[in-house]
């Protein structure tokens, strides 16, 4: 079982992915493990779903076995299990005609699933499903690597950029 995120900080911003791992033998988890990384220069919440998506991915084909992945986007749920299909059909296009966003991501995705079996389970941002919430904060931990530490400082604690702050 697989569970993936993206995080973005400011969309575009600086962005980041995760894919927390839990490997089973029947019902027994036998290993836990994760992945996660960002992009280069600024990106879309998206596109992270999408790179945590295909990092699951790619995973689950290095260990042979079929992939359970849970993600918290209905980007990536029904984009994979509903609108890829008419997308191909209509030249990359979606319904009112337009490019289909991050197209590039899309078919390397639709590339990794094609010989590959997945089941795509959407579950609720935030709504205490454990392995959801570890991947959300490995993907907004690998976003924030990339803000440099006075901008942190700023986020964190803006109190010591006021003028009125005090520096004791």
């Amino acid at each position: 079982m697989l569970a993936t995120d993206g995080a973005c900080l400011g969309n575009p911003g600086p962005g980041g992915w995760a894919v927390v791992i839990h490997e089973h033998d029947n019902d027994t988890v036998v290993c836990r493990s994760a992945l996660a990384g960002h992009a280069v220069g600024d990106t879309t919440n998206n596109q992270m779903e999408l790179q945590a998506a295909i990092e699951a991915v790619r995973y689950a084909k290095t260990l042979g076995l079929p992939a359970v992945i849970t993600t918290d986007s209905q980007y990536v749920q029904r984009g994979i299990t509903e609108w890829l299909p008419n997308w191909k059909d209509n030249g990359w296009r979606t319904s009112d005609r337009k490019s289909v966003k991050n197209r590039d991501l899309w078919q390397a995705l639709d590339a990794l699933v094609a010989d590959h079996p997945v089941k795509w389970r959407w579950v609720k941002a935030h709504s205490g499903h454990i392995m959801n919430e570890a991947a959300d904060e490995l993907a907004k931990n690998a976003a924030w690597r990339l803000v440099s530490t006075k901008k942190k400082l700023r986020y964190f604690h803006p109190k010591l950029f006021s003028k009125t702050s005090e520096v004791a």
